[in-house]
């Protein structure tokens, strides 16, 4: 081993198929954590105990900021030419309340140490020393484009953080945060509060870099198929022998027990005519004690689960039913020194507080008393043991999910950095517990008889957003009149010196100092697809041949293409509802009981695929998707149909339930994703699919959903009568395709569960009734909400104005985000980010998000055709750009993903030679091909599809270029 670094610690870690080794660097005692497995897609991060002192969001500007230039990487966004230039399967930055981590993937080899030097060098030795621009464009700055301008405030963290206080979601987790632990660095918004940023000093910044940027400080993570020997030599002798242990003092201090419960009312902005009835947050939260507890760390997921989440809870019944609250929802945190659990009441009142912490003590009580439900826990138990099988997180490299969860112990106790990974024996441990009263006790030890606990509301106020505009304006009104002619001067100086600095190019000699790969290591080869097609005595079989470790993923798909407009937002109602009422069989909590008690989850979507080389074509399936090991394969089957073909939608009560509770949940997701309301709705002027997405997920179903909660009585039988007609129409045997994911012998599998299917299906397919044409009109549109900044969608059809689509687009996706977009909305206006999305049946669009611009925003994708016009590359250019787009074509998928995949292209009508054909024009793009889609961009911007979300203010102060200004909400 090299002689620089100790062995510390050698762990097997069963559940990952996995070895552990802990290292330490001898001169500077940084650890090293090296996971050690077959997989390819390897991870890397440095993190940095970060503990701030204020709310400046000095740790958030800090994470921005070294991402923008180093000694040996000097160019302006080493970040954007990594994106832009490297094969990565994830490249990211993140802050958190105590640590600031900086995370990096890749399958490739040279790749993956690119990135790594990159980032080191970037932690280690950043140009924010040398370039106070950098601070003021990432963090704060004063703005002003001539001595007769207003005084403004602008960067991207403040702006970014603008958008995150405009959420009252996020408001509330940060005032949780802050009520339990009043005494330590929780009690402090690391990302920053907008009104205090502008308190930071440039010295202040440079302080903290100064203070935790060390590797005494560091925490080190390597994932996968890594020579770690070579990758151990590397540190040392490019980074870390370099330094001295630095004695830190970035300790995270534990918050004292309170002796009582404490009480905190903030209040948080909607808009000018939203109702303040039913629109506050009630929160129950209860410190649970210390992250380093591995029982307690996998228990309170099981006892939320039992509690609140599972249909059918004791906590969420209790208060539905005393109409505290239209949703219930309930969160368990572990990323922390000090875990804590939380109970949340949406659409609640402030009057209603102590009701609502009476009713959750007096229910816990008697749930203590008589015992709490062991098949619930017993299901949810299983339910997590799948999960920790399976290892599916999504997009996200497994080995990242895992790297950050080891810091849920290592941040707070370098001896043990492998405490959570044991969560199959931790599980296990736990279930043979259940009967002898375990979640019993935890209910009543850390909840109930618990006084460390906070009760916080959010009270909305009309106007809010509204009146600390006003005062930021008066505030910077009187900052401008107290300055002097000379300081004046100098601001608007600063200003176009600013500008300038951002628009001046790094220079050739600087970007060519990043490293990047050749054309020669991209595979010329598109994916396979995983598809094999089979017929069963008339039903179509999909098998995509994966491993899956013993899962088998069965999908029953029901091909309902023929749906028509005013059945879509039904067809949407269905898919949340099923399986969250009675059937015939159980009633809603057994039922779900029992699929987790035998499944990883059977779950419903709805999906909209377009239809390969189809102008606006699409086929709609309804999907019904379950995972399970294979020897419980008919038990799962048997819950599927049961949901799907004996579901009871007669009552009432609990429909009127879950109809409220999603009409909330849908006031949380479009306040959460305004880019991608603003974005759908600017293509519903043109896209049926579009048009689809909005009836089944957007405004308009959210609209749909407010008007059945409010004319329930009158609608109610409508509304039965309707889901029951969507059953028998959709749940028919000649709608169905199977597709079934696993190794060879799932597929006899499939064969024989279809056989059994068939039978208990609809065996006339019948038809949707109504109407199915689209009545498309030009979109100029604004709603207004009470966020402090915009989301700006432009968008139009390039495929009705005569232009195919090409591989060439995906790069455009690449050159525009970060390069135009990036440079003119993100570094000089300000925005957190900005995209574009485009389609192969001629959709595009552009869309900015957390942005404090509009009119501005709008000038910048109107001249993207001008910019196409102008582009130049030299061949290293060009190559970056295409490595960064097939990086993105080629990120590795988990087995279920793969599964979908298949079906996608099956469904779509896409073939494998479509694939390469398109991965084909990526590779040998020219710079002519980009110029080439100035007039199709042209074409669509030109269309002027527009659709904004976000303050009032600013909409109202733009109100010409819009038709319709209305309320989001």
């Amino acid at each position: 081993m090299n002689k620089a670094y100790e062995l510390l610690k050698e762990e097997k870690l069963e559940g990952l198929d996995s070895l552990g080794f802990i290292f330490e660097h001898k001169k500077t005692k940084a650890r090293i954590c090296f996971i050690s497995n077959d997989d390819t897609n390897k991870v890397f991060y440095i993190g940095f105990r970060t503990p701030p002192k204020d709310s400046t969001g000095v740790a958030h500007i800090v994470e921005h900021t070294v991402l923008c230039g180093s000694d040996k990487y000097p160019v302006k966004d080493p970040f954007v030419e990594l994106v832009k230039g490297s094969l990565n399967t994830f490249l990211n930055a993140m802050t958190y309340p105590d640590k600031t981590v900086y995370p990096i993937a890749s399958t490739n080899n040279t790749d993956y140490m690119n990135l790594i030097d990159v980032y080191m060098d970037a932690v280690f030795h950043p140009n924010i020393y040398k370039y106070r621009e950098i601070f003021e464009q990432e963090g704060w700055h004063y703005e002003m484009e001539n001595e007769d301008s207003d005084l403004t405030i602008n960067g991207v963290v403040y702006n970014e953080m603008k958008g995150a206080y405009s959420s009252p979601d996020d408001v509330l987790s940060r005032q949780i945060l802050n009520s339990l632990f009043p005494d330590t660095t929780y009690a402090i918004e690391s990302g920053g509060d907008p009104k205090v940023i502008p308190s930071l000093t440039y010295e202040d910044f440079l302080a903290f870099h100064s203070k935790y940027y060390h590797p005494s400080n560091s925490y080190i993570y390597v994932y996968g198929d890594v020579d770690i020997d070579d990758l151990l030599e590397y540190l040392d002798t490019k980074y870390l022998r370099y330094y001295d242990y630095l004695e830190v003092d970035s300790e995270i201090n534990m918050q004292p027990a309170f002796d009582k419960p404490v009480e905190v009312t903030v209040d948080y902005p909607i808009g000018a005519d939203q109702d303040t009835k039913n629109n506050a947050y009630l929160s129950y939260n209860v410190c649970i004690g210390d992250v380093l507890d591995p029982n307690m760390y996998r228990a309170f997921d099981i006892l939320n689960y039992a509690l609140v989440s599972a249909p059918g809870a004791p906590l969420y019944k209790a208060l539905i039913d005393a109409n505290i609250a239209e949703d219930v929802e309930c969160s368990f945190e572990s990323s922390q020194r000090q875990m804590y659990f939380s109970v949340v009441a949406r659409g609640a009142n402030e009057e209603d507080r102590d009701r609502f912490v009476d009713i959750i003590e007096t229910t816990l009580q008697k749930e203590i008393k008589k015992g709490i439900d062991k098949k619930t826990l017993f299901a949810a138990i299983n339910g997590e043991q799948f999960r920790a099988r399976e290892l599916d997180f999504g997009s996200a490299p497994k080995g990242l999910i895992i790297g950050l969860q080891l810091l849920d112990s290592w941040l707070y106790d370098k001896n043990q950095p492998f405490l959570h990974l044991h969560a199959v024996e931790v599980l296990d441990k736990i279930k043979t517990r259940v009967n002898n009263g375990l979640f019993d006790y935890i209910a009543d030890v850390y909840l109930l008889s618990n006084n460390h606990k906070s009760i916080v509301t959010l009270r909305p106020k009309q106007g809010l957003t509204a009146a600390d505009d006003n005062e930021l304006k008066e505030k910077l009104a009187a900052k401008k009149a107290s300055l002097s002619k000379e300081e004046i001067k100098q601001i608007v100086e600063h200003t176009a010196h600013l500008k300038e600095y951002q628009e001046t190019p790094s220079s050739k000699e600087d970007l060519a100092k990043i490293p990047m790969l050749s054309r020669f290591d991209l595979t010329r080869e598109a994916r396979p697809i995983d598809l094999a097609v089979y017929d069963e005595d008339g039903t179509t079989i999909l098998h995509h041949k994966v491993s899956t470790n013993g899962i088998h993923y069965f999908n029953m798909v029901f091909d309902i293409s023929d749906i028509t407009l005013s059945d879509i937002p039904y067809v949407s109602l269905l898919e949340r509802f099923i399986g969250l009422m009675d059937t015939k069989h159980y009633t809603y909590a057994d039922y779900t009981n029992e699929m987790y008690l035998h499944t990883g989850g059977i779950t419903t979507t709805t999906a909209v695929h377009e239809v390969f080389g189809e102008h606006d074509k699409y086929r709609i399936t309804f999907e019904v998707r379950s995972k399970f090991i294979y020897e419980e394969a008919d038990v799962a089957k048997d819950l599927a149909m049961e949901m799907i073909c004996n579901t009871l939608f007669s009552d009432e009560k609990r429909l009127k339930e879950l109809i409220v509770a999603e009409k909330s949940h849908m006031e949380s997701i479009l306040n959460s994703r305004g880019n991608q309301v603003a974005a759908t709705r600017a293509r519903c002027g043109f896209s049926k699919k579009a048009n689809i997405s909005d009836l089944a997920n957007g405004v308009r179903f959210y609209r749909f959903l407010v008007d059945l909660e409010e004319n329930f009585d009158d609608r109610k039988d409508e509304i039965i009568s309707k889901l029951n007609k969507m059953c028998e129409t959709i749940f028919a045997k000649d709608r169905l395709i199977i597709s079934s994911t696993g190794k060879t012998e799932v597929l006899n599998q499939a064969r024989r569960l279809v056989n059994d299917i068939r039978p208990l299906l609809s065996q006339e397919k019948l038809s949707f009734e109504g109407d199915n044409e689209f009545e498309l009109h030009p979109v100029k549109e604004a709603l207004k909400d009470a966020s402090q900044i915009q989301y700006v969608a432009m968008a139009g059809d390039f495929v009705k104005s005569g232009y195919k689509y090409n591989g060439s687009y995906k790069l455009l996706n690449t050159i525009l985000g970060y390069d135009y977009f990036w440079i003119k909305v993100r570094v000089q206006g300000g925005a957190y980010g900005c995209n574009m999305n485009s389609s192969r049946q001629g959709d595009m669009v552009f869309v900015s998000y957390r942005d404090p611009n509009l009119a501005e925003t709008l000038k910048v994708f109107e001249e993207t055709g001008d910019y196409l016009r102008n582009f130049d590359a030299d061949d290293r250019d060009m190559t970056k750009y295409i490595i960064g787009t097939i990086s993105g074509m080629d990120t590795p998928l988990t087995p279920s993903q793969r599964g979908l995949r298949g079906l996608n292209c099956y469904i779509s009508g896409i073939s494998y030679e479509d694939l390469q054909r398109t991965r084909d024009e990526v590779l040998d793009a020219t710079v002519e091909d980009i110029r080439a889609l100035a007039e199709p961009v042209d074409a669509a911007m030109s269309q002027r599809y527009i659709c904004v979300v976000g303050n009032e203010s600013v909409v109202e102060a733009n109100a010409e270029l819009f038709t319709v200004v209305e309320n989001l909400y």
